[in-house]
């Protein structure tokens, strides 16, 4: 288990927002690198977001780390998935393997992957024995939030303080400068889209996709499912823990305590796909601040995905019409982060050059 070092409350009350001069010193600094104003577009974006972030114009994401965080989810009994449960916890071991996609793309980006048990429905106790997997289990499983609510407020904040806990510590002691989050939980794109619906007040079913890839039956089964869900729970949209009690999952409300760490400890954290996202809706509504650590990494194909972006004022950096989850599309944006710091610390000013500024003056 992760020692709780930091509360919930303490991480709120002490997060600052990106510093605002910092931002426009990297502005006027990119203005004087020796390529045409803003050429390189959103790179250049990215770029003066982490020099706000870590207070300096030659920032650095050197040492990078996906931290996926795993649980089950008791709906899955209303036949929202196409996959049965059992293979959340075949996911992790695979992904302990090293088999698994964001292992690979990880790894291509140089960057670690660690693996959270927030609420797998099976115990593992030779993994965390080996220290393959950290165990912050709060429960086997949510409830299933058709007929319950998902779990108690107080199993709400416990799961978003441990993900404060596991961001934090790797940050202090690995000196982690680059997150990214990541998901593994069958039947996670229900809470999802339950979230997104609530939080953002859109119809249930414009933000209820296919998930893993069900039959037109399903997905309707699944809108019903989750229409009626939110109306038997009416969970409270302006209190996001109440969100997360009444149809959220453990592991999207760790991915929010991950968020809700990095911004805490001044580290940027790439938010990954749909299950992610939920996380980073649920940050932003309990740290407003927040918002100002996240770059979203990709829109995937669900189709969710893009309204909750826009209603986090967002705009991602890559469509590959992924759907996959796990951190995979956080991790091939790695590439694009790890580019803008190097734009911005590595690119000549036109004065260094020796070029002329044909802009100089205008």
């Amino acid at each position: 288990m992760i020692e709780t070092k930091y509360t919930l409350k303490h991480v709120i009350d002490n997060t600052e927002p990106a510093d605002p001069k910092w931002r426009q010193a990297a502005r006027d600094h990119i203005e004087q690198l020796a390529i045409p104003p803003w050429s390189l577009g959103q790179l250049l974006v990215v770029a003066e977001q982490l020099a706000g972030i870590q207070r300096t114009i030659r920032p650095n994401v050197d040492k990078k780390m996906v931290i996926t965080m795993a649980g089950d989810h008791g709906v899955v009994a209303e036949g929202v998935s196409a996959f049965p449960q059992e293979v959340t916890p075949q996911m992790v071991e695979n992904f302990v393997k090293g088999g698994a996609g964001i292992n690979v793309l990880a790894k291509a980006a140089g960057a670690e992957v660690i693996v959270v048990d927030m609420g797998v429905a099976v115990d593992m106790p030779e993994l965390v024995k080996q220290g393959a997997i950290i165990d912050c289990k709060i429960a086997h499983g949510t409830r299933n939030f058709y007929c319950e609510p998902a779990m108690t407020r107080e199993q709400a904040i416990a799961a978003l303080e441990a993900g404060i806990n596991v961001a934090t510590q790797v940050i202090e002691e690995q000196g982690i400068n680059l997150l990214a989050t990541g998901d593994m939980g069958i039947g996670n794109t229900t809470p999802s889209a339950a979230i997104l619906a609530v939080m953002a007040e859109y119809p249930v079913s414009s933000v209820t996709g296919r998930g893993t890839g069900i039959d037109n039956a399903a997905l309707i089964n699944k809108i019903k499912v989750i229409r009626e869900s939110i109306n038997r729970h009416q969970p409270d949209k302006t209190d996001p823990i109440d969100v997360l009690a009444k149809v959220g999952g453990f592991e999207i409300a760790g991915i929010a305590g991950v968020i809700l760490g990095a911004a805490f400890k001044q580290v940027p954290v790439l938010v990954d796909g749909f299950i992610s996202t939920a996380g980073a809706l649920i940050a932003k509504a309990l740290c407003p601040q927040a918002l100002d650590y996240m770059i979203p990494s990709h829109q995937s194909e669900e189709p969710g995905h893009q309204l909750m972006w826009q209603a986090l004022g967002l705009r991602p950096l890559l469509n590959l019409n992924f759907r996959l989850g796990e951190g995979t599309g956080a991790a091939v944006a790695m590439h694009l982060v790890e580019s803008s710091a190097r734009v911005i610390s590595d690119v000549l000013t036109f004065a260094d050059a020796g070029v002329t500024n044909g802009h100089e003056g205008l």
